[in-house]
């Protein structure tokens, strides 16, 4: 099975230049624009100027990519309400924080390039962009490897009372997260993280929930597409011991 889903992704590619939609893509009530790349799929929130979520499929193979970061920050093309800028940010005081991470996207540097497009990046605090964030990311690009491929969708979490940066009106998130979902050896499992946009010194655990929590802070509602059964059961509740890997909750915590 996994491997005529390996195929028909590459004929989907090759015939329109992009992957088809993961697994994860949520239903939105906000009905923003959707916004196709090559490596991962969004929905662009003009009002908060930064995607209200980012769907990829990372795989083993992604992960251990060739392709080198680039640092070519830019505003995204395709949006046609026009992303937010670079300048922006610029003394803002806040990082351009990624949501799908560079890091994932080495495979092809086509999605390397559209990794770095604005509307693929949210204000981030420095030490939480550096510190916490980053471990979370080395936690999935880790969970990839144990299990060959998970889903990922990631974004931010806003309140009434956030402020914004930058000529555009850039929302700064009060919190990010994460929903992690696995298909393996007929398994299903899924988890999310909710991450306050602070530094954060505590271990991953401390921000793993349920992907019932992420949908009532987001407003979104993950894993529509599987049965109604399967998907109550995956999101109502979570097994963090599952998802340790390598054997240890704290691995790749430190890199």
């Amino acid at each position: 099975m996994q491997g005529f889903r390996v195929i028909l992704c590459a004929i989907i590619f090759v015939v329109t230049g992009c992957e088809p939609d993961p697994i994860g893509v949520p239903y939105s009530p906000f009905e923003d624009e959707i916004v196709r790349h090559k490596g991962y799929t969004l929905e662009y929130s003009e009002e908060h100027e930064q995607a209200r979520w980012v769907a990829y499929e990372l795989t083993e193979v992604e992960v251990n990519g060739p392709v080198e970061r680039t640092d070519n920050f830019r505003i995204d093309p395709s949006v046609s309400t026009g992303s937010s800028a670079p300048s922006d940010y610029s003394h803002s005081g806040f990082d351009r924080g990624h949501l799908a991470p560079a890091a994932d996207m080495k495979l092809l540097k086509d999605y390397m390039d559209e990794s770095f497009y604005m509307s693929n990046i949210s204000p981030q605090v420095p030490s939480f962009n550096r510190g916490v964030w980053k471990r979370l990311e080395n936690y999935v690009r880790a969970v990839a490897i144990r299990y060959q491929s998970v889903n990922v969708v990631t974004g931010p979490i806003f309140l009434p009372s956030d402020s914004t940066i930058g000529l555009n009106g850039v929302t700064v998130p009060s919190y990010f997260y994460k929903v992690l979902l696995v298909m393996h050896d007929h398994n299903i499992m899924a988890i999310g993280f909710i991450l306050p946009n602070q530094d954060g010194r505590e271990t991953l655990e401390i921000y793993a929930t349920s992907v019932d929590a992420v949908e009532e802070m987001t407003g979104l509602d993950f894993f529509v597409e599987m049965p109604d059964r399967t998907e109550d059961k995956i999101e109502s509740s979570f097994d963090y011991t599952k998802w340790m890997v390598l054997g240890n909750s704290h691995a790749l915590e430190n890199e």
